[in-house]
């Protein structure tokens, strides 16, 4: 399995919008664990569709690859089909490669699209993406070694619920958000209300700090090892 490493920017509250993020501080610090991949969940491009040039010839020519090209892979769990702006993605300087993450329930036509743009598919679980095997897979078909996840609470709390994430890394911005509608780190079901969920995945997930750094803007670093997790 590879080392998955959660990175987020939140309030003091515990919010992960709502408040201004210095982005080069946070990329800064992504150089910390020299990841093989980038695993984003599919709301944020969704999110970002409306920047993308509409699609030409372009997007179906084979890419080329470098073998001595360093920067990380793009995954994106996408079981439904729903980004269709990779072809603006490959014009970003920020990745090597692109790879979806689908399931057995994606629809075929989409697994044709993929196909005709050269973007690589990982096939994994029956209704929704087995995320446990994907990773597997990233390990064995491109030698990952190190997935950060630059994603919000629903991806976040699917990989922690299933036992994937070795590390959680914080910025804690000295600002108060407050308000009911912004989201945090893990989102995932209250403990008390999985009746129906397995033992193992009503456990409190326990960390170790490993380490406490101030920076610029009296933004404080936290890095935590998971110690439990849930299918542990």
């Amino acid at each position: 399995m590879p080392r998955v490493i959660l990175h987020n920017a939140v309030s003091l509250d515990g919010k992960i919008d709502g408040f201004p993020v210095d982005l080069y501080q946070y990329y800064e610090l992504v150089a910390t664990w020299k990841e093989d991949a980038t695993l984003a969940g599919s709301d944020t491009f969704l999110k970002a569709a409306s920047e993308a040039p509409p699609e030409d010839e372009s997007a179906l020519l084979p890419p080329k690859i470098d073998p001595n090209d360093r920067r990380p892979l793009l995954v994106v769990p996408d079981s439904r089909g729903r980004i269709r702006t990779w072809h603006y993605l490959r014009s970003l300087p920020y990745w090597r490669g692109f790879v979806a993450l689908c399931s057995q329930s994606t629809p075929q036509e989409y697994l044709h699209y993929l196909k005709e743009r050269h973007i690589d598919c990982i096939i994994a679980g029956e209704d929704h993406v087995d995320l446990r095997a994907a990773l597997q897979e990233m390990n064995s078909r491109y030698g990952v070694l190190v997935v950060r996840v630059d994603a919000g609470g629903t991806l976040n709390g699917l990989l922690l619920r299933k036992g994937l994430v070795a590390e959680v890394s914080l910025l804690i911005y000295p600002s108060l958000v407050g308000g009911e509608k912004q989201s945090g780190i893990f989102v995932a079901p209250d403990l008390a209300a999985a009746a129906d969920q397995p033992e193992s995945q009503k456990k409190v997930i326990s960390l170790k700090l490993m380490k406490v750094e101030q920076l610029k803007g009296d933004v404080v670093w936290l890095r935590y090892e998971v110690l439990s997790t849930a299918d542990q």
